[in-house]
């Protein structure tokens, strides 16, 4: 039954489980973590995934809904094999680069500890960007199973790990938080090689017809602006992390710790119900594309709205809860906070409450803009916003007294305009009917070459 491709609801229920079992073991992970490492320990844990997840999201994250588009629209037979090389070169340079810039960044940031962090994290990045072909072939061909069982598996390496690694090194804060790092990168290599296996038993039997490669330039169409999408909220948590830090060390001792409640413990909460929205992200590609490419774009703007509005039904409540059970959610999930770290995070989490709905909608509403074929239009939304948090962060903090309050309102304001950009975007599709399918197989050079049986 994991080969098989699935409906838009029972896909997206299945994608959707995955995420959120893989964000519950995230969370609970964070228990033992913070135990073991303690406010500066998940400060410095923080620190350095910033910088991973820009090398990352170069080197993978527009990958799954790029491939996952062309396939499904049928205009990218065998786009994955051309994907292989392109982003496992990608992906070896990121290794490289996150090597390279460990040292520099652990100067920058104040904190020594960073640079064998990053040097056990960077392997990961090669990994990924592997593992991102494999999701988007499948989640292309409308199976979400590799997608959901991957992403699980990824966690319960990491936490099995981690937590022993980070037990074991817990007299020696560097060397704890490293080693809960090089038990992401052990995650991510068992779990590439599991997906890679799949992929080998389950990829599409070879035509009878001689198909043409799928052009790079059209992987890139797509994967590009997704990957500048991405890269956009990793870059603006980098620049966050190192302007609230430096700035919330003009007014107190515990900056790192601050930063660490914030970014490694209230933002861990609010994604919990993010990642139960992502599954309908992810299944409405298959759902959208097909259409968009053979020009009903009524059509296809009819299923975003139908993705969209399933979005808020289920974000909405999740907001709600968040809010009203901020206490018990901390106290279950970072039991080992106490005191006045506990308070903050409280706050925290019910400032940013509100941001299950808003970031729940700009995940959907970007991969529906993909979907109809303008993925530039979601890059130019989140770049403008994430400008927009840096500099609310740095304001708010600098010229109030909200603290490490002030970067959770920063990220407030800028997802909520991101959102209400998108769905504007979408809205102002144009309806009718455009470019056929079969203009844009020839387009993407999809001639079918007749084998000679004789031969």
């Amino acid at each position: 039954m994991f080969s098989k491709k699935q409906s838009f609801i029972k896909g997206a229920i299945i994608i959707s489980f995955g995420g959120f079992v893989s964000k519950i073991l995230g969370a609970v992970y964070r228990i033992p973590l913070t135990a073991f490492l303690g406010g500066e320990g998940m400060g410095i844990y923080q620190m350095v995934y910033p910088l991973y997840c820009i090398l990352l999201t170069v080197s993978a994250s527009g990958i799954p809904t790029g491939i996952a588009r062309l396939i499904s629209s049928g205009s990218g037979k065998g786009a994955e094999r051309q994907a292989f090389a392109l982003y496992g070169t990608i992906g070896i340079v990121g290794t490289i680069l996150m090597y390279l810039f460990s040292a520099p960044l652990a100067s920058i940031q104040g904190e020594s500890a960073i640079n064998l962090c990053c040097v056990m994290l960077c392997p990961s990045v090669f990994f990924v960007s592997v593992l991102s072909v494999v999701r988007g072939y499948f989640q292309g061909r409308g199976n979400m199973y590799p997608t959901a069982v991957t992403e699980i598996l990824e966690q319960v390496i990491k936490v099995a790990i981690g937590c022993g690694l980070a037990w074991y090194f817990k007299s020696n804060l560097t060397y704890a938080v490293a080693s809960t790092l090089f038990a992401v990168t052990v995650s991510e290599f068992v779990s590439t090689a599991i997906a890679l296996i799949w992929y080998l038993k389950g990829r599409a039997k070879q035509p009878l017809f001689k198909v043409a490669p799928v052009p790079y330039s059209a992987i890139i169409k797509y994967t590009v602006p997704l990957t500048l999408t991405a890269i956009a909220m990793p870059a603006s948590q980098l620049l966050e992390s190192i302007a609230a830090v430096r700035l919330l060390k003009e007014f107190t001792d515990n900056a790192t710790a601050l930063y660490g409640v914030f970014s490694g413990c209230a933002v861990t909460i609010i994604n919990l119900p993010v990642s139960i929205t992502y599954g309908l992200a992810a299944a409405s590609v298959p759902q959208i594309s097909p259409l968009a490419e053979k020009g009903d774009k009524d059509g296809a703007k009819a299923k975003a709205y139908k993705s969209l509005l399933l979005t808020l039904a289920i974000s909405l409540p999740a907001a709600i809860v968040l809010f009203a059970f901020a206490p018990l959610a901390a106290r279950l999930i970072f039991s080992s906070l106490e005191g006045e770290e506990k308070q903050i995070l409280i706050r925290l989490v019910r400032i940013m409450a509100v941001n299950a709905v808003t970031l729940s909608l700009v995940q959907t509403s970007s991969a529906c803009l993909t979907s109809l074929g303008s993925p530039v239009k979601s890059t130019v939304t989140q770049w403008t916003t994430c400008i927009l948090r840096v500099a609310l962060t740095a304001l708010l903090i600098k010229f109030t007294e909200l603290s490490i309050a002030g970067a959770a309102i920063a990220a407030n304001c800028s997802y909520l305009v991101a959102a209400l950009i998108n769905i504007w975007y979408i809205s102002r599709e144009k309806s009718g009917r455009g470019t056929t399918y079969e203009n844009n197989l020839d387009r993407l050079g999809h001639r079918r070459i007749r084998v000679d049986e004789g031969r």
